[in-house]
């Protein structure tokens, strides 16, 4: 228990930072989840960390859930428990005052300045997350082909997403990727 606390004390202080940052949700952070827990703490693989975010995404649930999945990984059921406490206090305390300063300040035109401004904010995390999901899914042109071409289907059409994740298996089956 002791060699694990300064693991357990470095995920909770990731993800209270991260928490801060979470505009637009816990999938608009992918990307600084990937390089601390991939490339700094080496917690997790590319390969993991792919597998994490699609089983979280398969799960019925909130999308933060793959937090909890990163912390069960690395420090098992504990790591899980401090990792998803840590990424959703912060942020949920911080929703809590805002809503009600916004609430009061419903017409000032700093708020809906400050509102109209976190919209390209968020969106630009968001395609950052999945450029990040990208590069570590995607290994020949085919599949980078196939990765633009339904970002673009699902942006520019009333699509639904199923009938493309359907594609891609049968192109995935076939052995095109």
């Amino acid at each position: 228990a002791q060699a694990l606390m300064p693991v357990l004390v470095e995920l909770a202080l990731q993800f209270l930072l991260l928490s801060l940052l979470s505009f637009g949700g816990a999938n608009a952070t992918l990307p600084d989840i990937h390089r601390r827990v991939v490339d700094v703490h080496h917690w997790l693989t590319n390969t993991e960390f792919t597998q994490m975010f699609a089983l979280s995404q398969a799960a019925p649930g909130p999308n933060v859930l793959v937090v909890s999945l990163i912390g069960w990984k690395v420090a098992g059921v504990l790591g899980g428990g401090i990792a998803m406490a840590s990424m959703c206090a912060p942020s949920s305390v911080l929703t809590y005052w805002v809503a009600h300063a916004s609430d009061r300040f419903r017409d000032a035109p700093l708020r809906i300045a400050i509102q109209r401004g976190l919209v390209p904010v968020t969106v630009g995390m968001i395609v950052a997350s999945g450029y990040v999901l990208m590069q570590t899914t995607d290994h020949s042109l085919v599949a980078y082909a196939l990765t633009v071409a339904t970002a673009l289907v699902v942006t520019t059409t009333r699509v639904h997403p199923l009938w493309l994740l359907a594609v891609g298996g049968v192109i995935g089956a076939a052995g095109w990727v």
